[in-house]
């Protein structure tokens, strides 16, 4: 049930910060902030040397408070990584087979980026938790989550880059399930950071009435 529940649960929150840190004590301080403002839900930049690291600190101190993923994970060997320092979720940039069959073996939430309906089937056929709808969701925008539900009503869509407060009523109306937030929760102290956490969660709770 590992797999479901953490999918479930990352659906519920309906959100997760895009964290891409120099130091553990900095990742920690934001993982507060965003628990203070409701949202429970961090992915952690293989971009950064430290990710590991980082996402093992998270994992040790929030316990099931916090759900703590690693993000940019281009092939399998880093998923593997990942996974063993306590990641629950994986998100990428593209879709790589080896990474959804390590997932699959240790029942991980996989979110493959995808750029087009059949690589998205694709990934669906492979296991995935979700598709990440990037990097086009700079270009298309909110209406993206609605070209890729329009023949497939059910695709779980995880969508970030060009996300805003302004602008996350759109996503919502248009279908996405969980919306990524780089600046917004990983910027300022952590009371800053959970003032915007509040405000993301009351147009999320408030869409799905």
């Amino acid at each position: 049930m590992r797999k479901a529940e953490t999918t479930m649960r990352m659906y519920n929150t309906g959100a997760l910060a895009i964290v891409r840190v120099e130091t553990i004590e900095r990742g920690l301080e934001i993982a507060e902030g965003c628990l203070m403002g409701g949202i429970n839900i961090l992915e952690i930049s293989y971009t950064l040397n430290n990710a590991g690291d980082v996402i093992q600190a998270i994992s040790e101190k929030f316990n099931d408070e916090i759900i703590v993923g690693a993000g940019t994970v281009l092939d399998s060997e880093t998923a593997r990584h990942a996974i063993l320092k306590g990641a629950q979720f994986i998100i990428a940039p593209n879709f790589d087979e080896g990474v959804a069959k390590v997932c699959n073996r240790y029942q991980i939430p996989y979110a493959p980026g995808c750029t087009s309906l059949t690589e998205a089937t694709d990934a669906l056929s492979m296991g995935a938790a979700f598709i990440k709808a990037f990097p086009i969701s700079d270009f298309y925008g909110p209406k993206l989550c609605k070209i890729f539900k329009t023949p497939l009503p059910n695709m779980p869509i995880l969508a970030s880059g060009g996300i805003t407060l302004a602008n996350l009523h759109e996503w919502l109306e248009n279908g996405v399930d969980v919306c990524g937030f780089g600046g917004l929760l990983t910027k300022g102290t952590k009371e800053e950071i959970a003032a915007n956490a509040q405000k993301i969660r009351a147009i999320i709770q408030e869409a799905r009435k």
